[in-house]
């Protein structure tokens, strides 16, 4: 049963601008009826897909690749770039800030909203369980030629060769800039060691959000990331390479499996700083609000963070200071419906699935 007061949800939307054509959000005051999530789908891992279900999302995800923009956000030709750039413009309220967590679940749910209602797809978004290939993400099945994602990128740009994915002409990145370039990928096996069961469990452990979210950002959320390198390294460009879905999807999955130790409790808990400290980002240290897993400018290789002059810097809507609320509203460009930080709390209100 969905929480009560994720049924009818009232839904401030505060008028903060516009990215490039694109509204953020509407100055509208709705109260918004969210249908009660009778029959959510089930999100599985990519280990148990059979090989009919991984070529559908595979196709799905091909289809993205040639079914043309609908946002025309900067740098985008399809509906499959929509969503590196949308992740670009947010890159500076979106990582190592509390609504990291938040602002990545509602992300995934509108990429696998985009391959069911765009491109046909009948299943739920899969995750990939790096526990199961730590120390070996070179030789993981998520990355077989036919029937996974290719393989590790070769020749002197470290462009895939192999699988569904090898011929991509990507316009977004690396970082910010505009520049057609293949999908790239350096996979370092001993990166893999974030996915370590014993540092997952140290984070399940964790009592609070502050705990929880530096420790998942600075521990696993780097072994998908650097364990696969090249583009998923970059923190702006990432979801160029599609396996980014499937390392979100598991994220979100500890997150969710967390959550539901004491979900009176932690369906409502969230905190944090709501703007990245660059200085910090860069240095190495830790996300600012808790502590926990720590190290979380470890997880990436040190890029260029300045915005060019025609990347406006993302508003913080809806947090009455520097910390981040339920209210936070989180905003995709429209690429799915704004929602607040409190309206993605909960997988089984108007997101509507579960994990196995």
């Amino acid at each position: 049963m969905a929480s009560s007061f994720l049924r009818r949800a009232l839904v401030v939307l505060v008028l903060c601008g516009t990215a490039l054509g694109v509204p953020v959000d509407s100055a509208s005051q709705a109260v918004v009826d969210v249908d009660e999530c009778t029959s959510p789908r089930v999100r599985r891992s990519w280990f148990v897909f059979s090989d009919a279900e991984k070529k559908a999302y595979l196709d799905a995800e091909v289809c993205l690749m040639s079914t043309p923009t609908t946002l025309k956000i900067r740098g985008a030709r399809t509906k499959f770039d929509d969503f590196q750039a949308a992740h670009a413009l947010k890159m500076e309220i979106a990582h190592f800030v509390g609504q990291f967590l938040p602002f990545h679940r509602l992300f995934v749910w509108a990429h696998e909203q985009a391959l069911q209602n765009e491109c046909g797809y009948t299943g739920a978004q899969p995750f990939w369980d790096e526990t199961l290939d730590v120390g070996k993400f070179s030789k993981s099945i998520v990355l077989d030629p036919v029937l996974g994602f290719g393989g590790d990128g070769t020749g002197p740009g470290g462009c895939i060769q192999t699988g569904p994915f090898a011929n991509y002409v990507n316009p977004i990145g690396p970082g910010y800039p505009i520049n057609d370039h293949c999908i790239d990928r350096q996979i370092a096996d001993g990166a893999s060691v974030l996915a370590a069961q014993a540092l997952l469990d140290s984070c399940h452990n964790t009592t609070s959000f502050l705990a929880f979210w530096p420790c998942i950002e600075g521990g696993p959320h780097g072994a998908g990331h650097a364990g696969i390198g090249a583009e998923m390294l970059n923190p702006i460009s990432s979801p160029g390479d599609p396996i980014f879905y499937l390392h979100h999807t598991w994220l979100d999955r500890l997150w969710a499996k967390w959550q539901l130790v004491d979900p009176e409790v932690r369906l409502k808990d969230i905190g944090g700083n709501n703007r990245m400290n660059l200085g910090n980002w860069m240095g190495g240290g830790a996300p600012a609000g808790g502590g926990g897993g720590g190290g979380g400018g470890g997880s990436f290789v040190p890029v260029n963070l300045t915005r060019p002059w025609d990347v406006p810097e993302p508003k913080v809507v809806g947090d009455p200071g520097s910390n981040t609320t339920l209210n936070h509203l989180i905003y995709l460009y429209g690429l799915a419906p704004n929602k607040t930080i409190a309206e993605v709390m909960d997988t089984k209100g108007f997101l509507c699935y579960v994990y196995d």
